[in-house]
Formats: C-alpha cells, structure tokens, sequence
C-alpha cells in the first residue's frame, strides 16, 4: 500500500477538481477507479432465462474460459426489463455449487450405498415402476358402478422451477395416465 496523502481525502479531491458536490470522478478512490467487474473480462455474454418460476425472466449469462462467472438480468427482456428476484440473482450459485450432482445415483431397497447409474437405465426404471404402478392401482369403476378411470397409485408433485410449458406438458401427461393426484409448488 502507498503512503498516506491528506491530499487524496475526497474533499481535497472536491476542491482540486473543481467537483464541487462530490457527484463526478473525485469521489473515487484509486482502489475503485483501478476495480473492474467480473463481467469486464467474460468472453462471451449468452441470453438466458431464469429457471426458478414460470415468469421468465430474462438473464444475460457472463461465461469465461467456458466458466459461467456471472448472471444478470438482462434489460433487453419484455418481461423483466433488466430485474431480477433475489433467487434469480443469485442463480449462478445454482450453477457453479460445489455439491453439485451429474450423475444419476440409485440407492437400492435395504442398500446403505448410493450407485451411479446412466440415463437410460433410470429412465427405464421409472418408466417400468410408472406403468406398474398404474396396471396395480387402476379404478375403472367404483362399488356402485359409476366409471372413475383413475389410479390413485401415481401423483405428481411439480415444482416451480419448471416453466409453464413443462408444468403444462407434465399435467398434460399425468391426467392421460388417469391419475388425479396433482399438484404444483408454485400453487401450495
């Protein structure tokens, strides 16, 4: 650090440059003036959209060496013009948190360990599990007769972070597979 001047107070820089109520570049110190913002240095800036709720706000994405380093709101969007909610500012922690998950990881019945499994194993499980399900739990009628064509063994729960599209599409897909049990967090 460099040695101490009165002179490079703020007042005394007021008054040398003739900024007299301290709104223009004398209120800055050298520390400040020399500070750039992470975004200075990104080497590409990519539109996105937040993925918290199903407003769709606008983002701009700062990325550097392929590193997302920081997220915006992006004043160009219509629907945020350049705002964002806390959780939607803070939305690069989502991305770069060091506890992260990629992988898909299964933990069998009495297992006490987690496994890695690929995609398409998981999804077939899921998919098996869901058809299964509905064949075991499937109501056609009720004890009087009256046709109900449900199952009460499949229920969704979604969550906000889905936009209205996906939320749709999941409706969408659940009620076809005859289940009423359907909710949102948004709406809870």
């Amino acid at each position: 650090m460099g040695r101490f001047s009165a002179l490079e107070w703020p007042v005394f820089r007021q008054l040398r440059s003739g900024d007299h109520l301290g709104r223009g570049p004398a209120v800055a110190s050298a520390k400040t003036r020399a500070t750039q913002s992470r975004n200075a240095t990104a080497d590409r800036v990519v539109q996105s959209i937040c993925p918290y709720c199903a407003v769709g706000c606008g983002q701009r994405v700062y990325v550097k060496d392929e590193k997302v380093v920081q997220i915006e709101g992006d004043p160009d969007s219509p629907v945020s013009r350049g705002r964002l909610c806390p959780k939607g500012a803070a939305s690069e922690q989502l991305v770069n948190a060091p506890g992260r998950q990629y992988d898909v990881l299964y933990r069998a019945p009495r297992a006490t360990e987690w496994q890695k499994l690929d995609r398409d194993t998981a999804i077939d499980m899921i998919a098996e599990r869901f058809v299964r399900s509905r064949r075991n739990t499937w109501q056609e009628t009720d004890d009087e007769g009256r046709i109900l064509r449900r199952t009460m063994g499949i229920a969704s729960l979604g969550g906000a972070t889905l936009d209205n599209e996906e939320n749709y599409l999941i409706k969408k897909l659940f009620t076809a597979a005859g289940a009423i049990q359907i909710e949102n967090q948004a709406r809870i």
